[in-house]
């Protein structure tokens, strides 16, 4: 409606809130996931853990906490590792931090269940389901963490799983066989398993002096229902150095060659502030109001790059009320960003840029920008294009009250 424009806005600002993780986690039950990855690699035949060798050019733990990070119904992430490599997982999982889902890094216990218990101690009151997932199940998809989540609320424990197809046969001495098993009904667990944290946490006191082998078991021990969620047969555990191999083949068909991402920004116009797009400072009598250098170009840039990293948005990584970012220059946080996606092994293969203002006239700036922008994105100046254009003195920006950009990406692996 042409003639309610505050009215259209307060509808397009509600409509994305609606839309939103932050819409999602408001109206459903809060939920962690516990990720133990404080086991040895004996089976591997490494001298590290297994959830820290690589797999795809990244630690197998990264991988696994980035689907638990990128899935909607998770808020907390809580990881637990060996006593020393507590501060180093900190670094290395900082730039998966979305500022929607919280990663946590806490010390083991020795034995798995001693992990997951120290893990559930860190939570108190924050959350109302717990999952748990094997750190070295880094091909779990979004779709069966939502799942589990689901039957947890619904009642009250679950656990993921898929039937056994294979013929059974018991071993007696001298690995002679004493029978075939009927596998009917027979189910082969996987991760993630959970129940409801208050579930868990009976569970864990009735069977604090139990060796179990997974939470589904202490749950059935305490008298808890536990539910089978159908789990996925690429949603195995890697233990063997086949299994690592097994991992890299599929992943390779899977991990995208490009990404995609979008960013729009806009700021209005305001006096005694610099004018600074792109990078470059350009002179005019007004800048841009902002809590940083209000540069809308490098803003629209920067989420566009997050977005297809799947990385969230700008103002989760540098939120305009901490004052350690007001009035930084906007390239310091293109480059602070370009580090996080060079973390994943992306790089950018082209960005187009869409610059909408009535005044001033940008033409003489453009190359500049370009070449400014090119540098601190660490790619070649033709992988950068930039373009202005007006709205025939139509809207906010037609009216000279500030200015709004776009920016399109592409990132490639690097």
């Amino acid at each position: 409606n042409d003639h309610d424009p505050l009215g259209n806005r307060i509808r397009l600002i509600a409509r994305s809130f609606l839309l939103s993780p932050t819409y999602y986690k408001a109206m459903n039950p809060r939920a962690a996931v516990i990720i133990p990855a404080a086991g040895s690699g004996s089976r591997m035949q490494t001298d590290i853990p297994k959830a820290f060798i690589e797999l795809a050019g990244k630690p197998i733990l990264v991988h696994t906490v980035s689907t638990f990070v990128r899935c909607t119904c998770i808020d907390l992430v809580v990881v637990v590792v060996s006593e020393d490599r507590v501060e180093n997982t900190q670094k290395m999982l900082a730039p998966y931090d979305s500022g929607n889902t919280k990663i946590t890094v806490v010390a083991g216990g020795a034995r798995r269940q001693d992990s997951v218990k120290n893990g559930l101690d860190t939570l108190g009151e924050a959350c109302d389901i717990v999952l748990v997932h094997d750190a070295a199940r880094p091909l779990v998809s979004e779709d069966l963490i939502s799942r589990c989540y689901r039957e947890i609320e619904k009642y009250g424990g679950a656990v993921a799983a898929i039937p056994v197809k294979d013929t059974l046969k018991q071993e007696g001495d001298d690995q002679r066989v004493l029978q075939t098993l009927d596998r009917s009904g027979l189910w082969q667990a996987q991760t993630p398993q959970g129940a409801r944290v208050e579930l868990l946490r009976k569970a864990y006191e009735i069977n604090r002096e139990a060796d179990v082998t997974d939470e589904s078991s202490m749950l059935e021990k305490a008298g808890s229902d536990v539910r089978i969620v159908l789990g996925e047969e690429v949603n195995f555990k890697i233990t063997r150095q086949q299994d690592l191999m097994l991992a890299e083949t599929i992943m390779s068909k899977h991990l995208p060659s490009i990404c995609i991402g979008h960013g729009f920004d806009a700021h209005c116009f305001a006096e005694n502030r610099k004018l600074v797009l792109g990078g470059v400072v350009l002179d005019y009598h007004q800048g841009l109001a902002g809590h940083s250098d209000a540069d809308v170009v490098c803003h629209a840039l920067c989420d566009a790059i997050l977005g297809a990293a799947g990385g969230g948005d700008i103002g989760q990584h540098f939120p305009d009320s901490d004052d350690q970012f007001k009035g930084i220059s906007s390239l310091i946080l293109l480059d602070r960003i370009m580090e996080m996606i060079g973390l994943q092994n992306l790089a950018l293969g082209n960005a187009d840029i869409t610059i909408i203002c009535q005044a001033p006239r940008l033409a003489p700036y453009i190359l500049e920008m370009k070449k400014t922008l090119a540098d601190h994105c660490r790619t070649s100046l033709n992988r950068v294009n930039i373009k202005a254009t007006t709205t025939e003195k139509m809207g906010y920006t037609g009216r000279q009250e500030g200015i709004s950009c776009h920016a399109v990406v592409l990132l490639e692996q690097a």
